[in-house]
């Protein structure tokens, strides 16, 4: 969907009205009033005002998702409006997936960090767990940025340098961030890709994917379960798989799921099984789109 926003703004910024456009160029009152309305203009007349005004006509369009809820977060995002769904995601999302990883920090600490960028440390709190729920709003903001864009292994590594970059695991000659591990690693005793091994696996994973004509939630789910089960990072693994997983329910307009530090077991089993019984971690995945619906409940959009 385009919107003439920009178009409207370039106008007040030169101080150019509607009524010196109309005698100008010879523009009918309806295609005026279609540039205040923000609607839809002929190649025609776009090219008409863009010559007028020394432009490339597709510097006067701006790109709108018609993506409802991708749309809403991206609005308000450029807005930095407190209160509504950009502000809740960033708040709940990053507490919980810091969470489930061992993070300190409290909701109400997430909270303080996100809508003051202060923190009432507490006793105990790793520095890094600091940083790494900084670096976490940022990786959100990335995701709504590149929503849309087909998932490659340079947006996954990319979402890893956000998370990791400034920490103390930068600081090891050894570990990589933003980019795949360099000693092998097991989760929960179960062998994943060797280091050798990742690049292959994870472009075998997106080319399949990527394949997929009409993505549902199960696929995505898919994609998340499988990225696991390589491990293609040292450490920050299922911070950078959740967050891909939220970007492709963004990018095929398909409501996301937030795995909530509470059903953390249920979401550890599921991803444990997952090769032998895969409707566990679904249902642990649906029932986090479940918490996303009363989100938006909550904020009344439906």
């Amino acid at each position: 969907m385009i919107s003439y926003e920009v178009l409207e703004q370039t106008l007040k910024d030169k101080r150019i009205g509607k009524t010196e456009l109309s005698e100008k160029l010879g523009l009918s009152s309806r295609t005026i009033a279609k540039i205040g309305k923000g609607e839809k203009l002929s190649e025609r007349s776009l090219q008409k005002i863009a010559d007028y005004l020394g432009m490339d006509p597709k510097a006067l369009m701006k790109e709108v998702s018609d993506n409802r809820i991708l749309r809403l977060l991206r609005e308000e995002k450029e807005m930095n409006l407190p209160g509504g769904l950009y502000h809740e995601l960033q708040v709940r999302m990053t507490y919980n997936s810091n969470h489930i990883e061992g993070s300190k920090l409290s909701e109400d600490q997430t909270r303080m960090i996100f809508e003051t960028r202060t923190i009432d440390m507490g006793d105990g709190v790793p520095v890094d767990d600091v940083l790494e729920t900084v670096h976490h709003f940022r990786a959100i903001d990335y995701v709504i940025d590149v929503a849309e864009d087909e998932l490659t292994e340079d947006i996954i590594k990319h979402l890893h340098y956000i998370l990791k970059h400034d920490t103390k695991d930068q600081s090891l000659g050894w570990f990589a961030v933003g980019d795949y591990k360099k000693r092998p690693n097991v989760v929960g005793g179960r062998e994943t890709s060797k280091p050798s091994d990742v690049h292959d696996h994870m472009a075998a994973l997106l080319e399949a994917y990527n394949a997929k004509e009409n993505v549902t939630v199960e696929d995505i789910i898919e994609l998340h379960a499988e990225f696991e089960y390589i491990h293609p990072f040292q450490d920050g693994n299922g911070r950078v798989g959740r967050l891909v997983a939220l970007k492709e329910c963004l990018r095929h307009d398909i409501i996301p799921f937030i795995i909530e530090d509470s059903k953390k077991n249920f979401y550890y089993r599921g991803l444990s099984e997952w090769r032998n019984e895969k409707g566990w971690l679904i249902d642990t995945c649906l029932d986090g789109q479940d918490t996303f619906k009363r989100l938006l409940n909550i904020l009344g959009i439906s």
